[in-house]
């Protein structure tokens, strides 16, 4: 079994590159892929073509079918120097959210950036990128599905393999208490749990310290579990610039903090260093801010052997956009919308109204509608800004 493939012993990678060396075999058996016409907006000449047949023709934007998504691989490089700059700066490591993009391929550029790992939602997705190779994962979410947790515990076989999920109640540690009791496998160490505080009108995590408290009391207790720090999410506080938005996310982050202190009491030191993990796409600069004393205070003890690991989990500034993102980023002069989709006017039956041939599946968006950049003649063609009566036949461009 190749290194680092799902179950293989492979060694654990050497501080400060614990993820950078993902398995890249997997990846790149891709290449190998058959396309068909199955495939979305491939050109009809492209069936039949393995991936890398299909590139070695070198083709042209204007080849492909709309509706059609295109990323820009400058755009991409440049994103995640920049956020990961941004982070090293500030002692911060970072592990993006990679259910961002859900693309092996975008999660290894930011891993060989300097990205000491990932962060993913679902066991699911957890599952996918083991099989692509990557070591170091946060689930930013409770485990608690009996199926799920006997497959993390089978992976924890390899030494090599760091992961942790997220608990907010006493109930989600008896759930995985269960789950783990009744693996076929049992894991051959404790599964590492951080704590997940939330504030009030947000979406998970425990409500206030004490609540917090007692989830981290009972993961000590656990023989299956282990106490591995504090987790939380502070955008769903806010979703602006606001004076109000701003001074509740720094609360919740000095919340976060005082957890912390708490936690490092009742953690057993020969664990290691404990996790202490913030920051979407929107805030990044007040979790840096907020917790750069307690990051300073860290960097110095033992000699530079800190007792915390302080990591960012943004996901959408790899890709970034024309849109949300770039109204309330912080470093938005730092990355570049790296997405850009490509429609074609199909009807203009009336002034004021073009129908496209793309819609929410071929576009999808979460915060706000995509940004119409300009008309072009054909796919790929030069844009002009976008006239307030497309003529008929022609294609848009937008970024989502």
């Amino acid at each position: 079994m190749a290194e680092g493939a799902p179950g293989s012993a492979a060694k654990r990678p050497p501080e400060g590159d614990r993820a950078a060396d993902a398995e890249p075999r997997p990846l790149a058996e891709t290449a190998e892929t058959v396309l068909a016409p199955t495939d979305k907006g491939v050109p009809a000449a492209a069936a039949g073509l393995t991936v890398r047949e299909f590139l070695a023709t070198r083709p042209r934007l204007s080849q492909f079918w709309t509706p059609l998504l295109a990323l820009d691989a400058a755009a991409l490089e440049g994103n995640a120097a920049a956020i990961q700059g941004w982070c090293s700066d500030r002692g911060l490591e970072l592990m993006p959210h990679g259910k961002t993009t859900m693309a092996p391929a975008l999660w290894r550029l930011q891993l060989e950036a300097g990205a000491t790992g990932l962060t993913l939602a679902t066991p699911g997705q957890v599952r996918a990128a083991r099989a692509f190779g990557v070591r170091s994962i946060m689930l930013a979410n409770a485990l608690v599905a009996p199926d799920a947790l006997a497959w993390v515990a089978a992976e924890h076989a390899d030494p090599g393999f760091e992961f942790w999920s997220w608990a907010d109640s006493v109930a989600t540690v008896e759930a995985m208490e269960r789950g783990l009791a009744d693996a076929p496998v049992p894991s051959p160490r404790p599964i590492a749990v951080l704590v997940e505080l939330g504030g009030a009108g947000g979406r998970t995590g425990a409500r206030g310290l004490d609540e917090a408290l007692a989830v981290a009391r009972r993961i000590a207790d656990s023989p299956l579990l282990r106490l591995a720090g504090t987790a939380g999410y502070e955008g769903s506080l806010g979703h602006d610039r606001s004076a109000a938005a701003v001074a509740a996310v720094r609360e919740y982050l000095s919340g976060m903090l005082a957890l912390h202190a708490r936690i490092h009491a009742l953690a057993d030191p020969a664990d290691g260093p404990l996790v202490v993990t913030a920051g979407g796409s929107a805030y990044l600069d007040l979790v840096a801010d907020v917790f750069a004393p307690a990051i300073a205070a860290d960097a110095g003890i033992a000699a530079g052997a800190g007792t915390t690991r302080w990591v960012l989990r943004s996901g959408a500034s790899l890709i970034h956009d024309d849109g949300f993102y770039r109204g309330i980023s912080p470093i938005d002069g730092d990355l570049a919308a790296a997405m850009r989709g490509y429609a074609r006017v199909v009807s203009h039956p009336e002034p004021g109204l073009a129908l496209l041939d793309g819609g929410k599946r071929d576009f999808p968006y979460d915060e706000g509608l995509p940004v119409p950049l300009g008309v072009a003649e054909r796919v790929g063609g030069d844009l002009r800004p976008c006239l307030r009566h497309p003529s008929p036949h022609s294609t848009t461009s937008t970024r989502t």
